[in-house]
């Protein structure tokens, strides 16, 4: 989901907690597992390969003229989740929004289209699209970790390929946790080819049979408190999630009875809402990120409802063209997912050392809300800004595109 110096960072490190699984969810599941993963199970929130780049495998027309305009939205609108979440720590905002569900979905709905095509090239295009802009930010991290006396062993190499949670120290956690995102991510990409198959021989059973496997880690047998148990449990977690993305792709959701639908969404919700809220005493909080079994049935009943409202109702979205600097954003955000997910968390880091310079400014410090949490979420998002800008190129490089400041903006000279 840190590099601040430890005195000017206690106010914000008290209101900063991490998430979980593993750390996503990491947000303590995410890995790193929350370790916490961010465990910030962004949590992105997300937080995959670029929306642009994903939902068109080919090259994406410069202007987003097909692509669906309320799966962009949603994906702009999780990935701001995250950013709030990590700045407030509010517990109920996975239930308000849980973002990470609804990024795998439509990771998942992707990659059913883009399966179309030779197996074998569409992971190579994902991982492809994935690992430069990872890579690009882990060399910042990893030096940075470096110059304060991490030393690694052979688990290194998952800064290569993120199978596993890439380890780091205690210093960096807040940047690295967030990992565990793009470590699931990852697996699902492997993974998808075949269970794709398996959806397809029976789509319904099949999609309600994936909550099997967390129940079954929850009651029956605890994964081991490692990377493969991490791994594990936030595939377990959010297998419905991606698996849902299938069945919207295929059509499946349009055929089952909306009185099903409905009844069986707000009976996962309920289970899970139910099950947070009886189970503080375990984790302290009703934060679906620190409870996976209620993170798995809460998303699996919310995102089924958003699904399946996209199929039934024919929701596109389409009328946010009409609004074109709404439309812009929402572009900019797909299109800059990953960069927006990976940075983020350095973007809230600095911004506490920066606030703190402000001090010193009389006119900042008699003027300004500077000891506003609402402050350093704008200041965040000024620095994540700022990362787009800098950083956001990488995706366009990874995609095969010619690089741009921002998408449809003034690109970058060669």
């Amino acid at each position: 989901m840190s590099w601040e110096q430890q005195g000017c960072q206690e106010g914000y490190q008290q209101r900063y907690r991490q998430q979980g699984y593993g750390p996503e969810y990491g947000y303590s599941g995410y890995a790193e597992q929350p370790y916490a993963q961010p465990q910030v199970y962004i949590e992105p929130p997300v937080l995959e390969a670029s929306a642009d780049a994903e939902a068109e495998e080919e090259k994406p027309p410069s202007r987003p003229s097909g692509r669906d305009r309320y799966f962009d939205t949603l994906r702009a609108v999780a990935l701001i989740r995250v950013v709030s979440y990590h700045t407030f720590g509010w517990a109920w905002a996975g239930m308000v929004f849980p973002s990470m569900g609804i990024m795998f979905a439509l990771a998942g709905t992707l990659m059913a289209k883009s399966l179309e095509r030779p197996a074998f090239t569409v992971v190579k295009s994902r991982m492809r699209r994935l690992l430069p802009p990872f890579w690009f930010w882990g060399v910042f991290v990893v030096l940075a970790m470096l110059i304060h006396d991490w030393m690694p062993g052979w688990q290194i190499v998952y800064w290569v390929v993120p199978l596993g949670d890439p380890p780091g120290n205690q210093w960096a956690v807040q940047a690295w946790e967030i990992l565990w995102y793009l470590r699931t991510y990852l697996w699902f990409v492997l993974l998808s080819p075949l269970l794709l198959k398996v959806f397809r021989l029976a789509p319904v059973p099949v999609l309600l049979l994936s909550l099997a496997p967390i129940v079954v880690f929850h009651f029956l047998w605890e994964p081991p408190d490692d990377r493969l148990g991490s791994a594990l449990t936030d595939l377990a977690t959010f297998l419905f999630c991606w698996i849902l993305g299938f069945a919207h792709r295929d059509r499946v959701l349009e055929r089952l009875k909306p009185f099903a639908v409905v009844l069986l969404s707000f009976a996962a919700i309920g289970f899970g809402g139910w099950y947070a809220f009886t189970h503080q005493a375990e984790t302290g909080s009703y934060d679906l990120d620190d409870i996976p079994l209620a993170q798995a049935f809460w998303s699996a009943g919310y995102v089924m409802l958003l699904m399946w409202a996209k199929s039934y109702f024919g929701i596109d979205f389409a009328w946010l063209t009409r609004f074109r600097r709404t439309d812009r954003i929402v572009t900019v955000f797909n299109s800059r997912a990953v960069t927006i997910y990976l940075w983020h968390e350095i973007a809230l880091i600095l911004a506490v050392p920066l606030i703190d310079r402000f001090w010193n400014v009389p006119a900042f410090e008699k003027w300004l809300p500077l000891e506003s949490q609402w402050f350093m979420f704008g200041v965040g998002w000024v620095l994540i800004a700022v990362f787009v800008l800098v950083c956001g190129w990488v995706e366009d490089v990874a995609g095969k595109k010619k690089p741009q400041l921002l998408p449809g903006g003034r690109r970058v000279s060669s």
